[in-house]
């Protein structure tokens, strides 16, 4: 067998066409995003607005999506392929300002929402005329979203939303959220529901920026809303099944942090590789210490299975089969992984690695997230025991 005849074990999954679709992905990250992290991270915040209007008029922002709403219409591997271009920008703070563009805040609009909402909030979300973000969390309700306190009264024909909402990425440039808010006092799942809230209505305010440990480049606010009045047609679904919306749209949410997390690490390792090559200890490259390659080796173990447990993720999406489990421990495993190989790499660059000024200090910083964000790992815990039956 000529080398011609192998194929690479990426060319079992992705075609030519998916091909283009990368190489489109990875030009604009290199012009348009590469030459600006830098600052971005150090002002904390990207210009969602502009950046979104050349991702929207180059067909990234609905990937998925129907072409009747501007979308490209393409499947589950192309989704993937998007995915994984984003996770090789040097930081973890933009692409999930744009997944949650992507993959947070439109899907239950997609999905659930009436031909209104989609043309009013879905179509311009896609086309990048509008930022969009995901307003779940709440001071005193994180992963337990059954606890949530914010309430939207019925008034005519219009709801009053009260309360607060925090951690929101995009929250200070948002010119709308999906909103998960209280519609009764009743105990159970179908007391919530799901609105589209535009930002720019009287009531609604960005309490405050917030200042986090790493994902610089993104913004994140707490927002509180004083009697904040949205037409009833802001309604997503059905009253009372905002729940059950979110909780399907959950899962969009952690399968766009999966690829990142293979992803990531192997840039990481790529980074520590250059950096110990050239580093001498006790006269000779670290890289040649027996303990740091079988560190390594391990790690590129574990990225090689969580690659794959994706792409047997895509491979069930693509069949229409249900994956929560899945794509449960695949989140689960992304942090351990991502985290892992951070810890362990920042380690390898001793000194070096406790200044800010090298890239693998904001690898170290943003790999945290991966473990709170979108469901804590006690929780992905939780969602498989339950499925496991125990």
């Amino acid at each position: 067998m000529t080398t011609q005849n192998i194929k690479t074990a990426d060319q079992m999954y992705f075609t030519k066409e998916h091909d283009l679709v990368r190489k489109s992905v990875r030009d604009f990250v290199k012009k348009e995003i590469a030459p600006n992290l830098d600052e971005w991270e150090e002002t904390g915040e990207t210009p969602l607005h502009a950046l979104f209007k050349k991702m929207g008029d180059l067909g990234f922002l609905g990937i998925r999506y129907d072409p009747k709403y501007g979308g490209q219409g393409l499947d589950y591997w192309y989704e993937l392929v998007f995915l994984e271009e984003l996770a090789h920008i040097q930081g973890l703070g933009l692409p999930v300002a744009i997944a949650v563009q992507t993959h947070m805040a439109t899907p239950a609009i997609y999905e659930f929402g009436s031909e209104y909402l989609k043309e009013t909030y879905l179509v311009p979300a896609i086309a990048g005329d509008m930022v969009t973000s995901i307003a779940v969390t709440e001071p005193g309700a994180g992963s337990d979203v059954s606890a949530l306190a914010t309430t939207a009264k019925k008034d005519g024909d219009h709801y009053v939303i009260n309360g607060s909402k925090t951690y929101i990425t995009n929250g200070t440039q948002a010119d709308y959220l999906t909103l998960l808010a209280r519609t009764s006092d009743d105990p159970g799942y179908h007391s919530f529901s799901l609105f589209v809230v535009p930002t720019n209505l009287p009531g609604f305010q960005v309490s405050k920026k917030l200042d986090k440990l790493g994902m610089r480049s993104s913004d994140t606010a707490e927002l509180f809303f004083d009697d904040v009045r949205i037409p009833k047609e802001n309604l997503i679904g059905r009253e009372g099944e905002g729940f059950i919306y979110q909780m399907q749209q959950f899962q969009h949410e952690r399968f766009s942090a999966i690829p990142g997390g293979y992803i990531v690490a192997k840039d990481i390792i790529d980074l520590t590789l250059d950096y110990i090559k050239g580093r001498v200890v006790f006269g000779k490259p670290l890289i040649k210490r027996e303990l740091l390659q079988h560190r390594l080796a391990q790690w590129l173990t574990e990225i090689e299975c969580l690659k794959s447990l994706t792409y047997h993720i895509v491979q069930m999406k693509m069949a229409g089969l249900e994956c929560t489990r899945e794509i449960s421990m695949g989140k689960l495993k992304a942090a351990k992984v991502l985290q892992g190989v951070a810890a362990d790499c920042i380690q390898m660059f001793g000194g070096m690695g406790f200044m800010n000024e090298a890239l693998i200090t904001r690898f170290y910083r943003d790999a945290r997230i991966i473990s709170v964000g979108g469901g804590a790992d006690e929780v992905m815990c939780q969602v498989i025991a339950r499925l496991e039956g125990f």
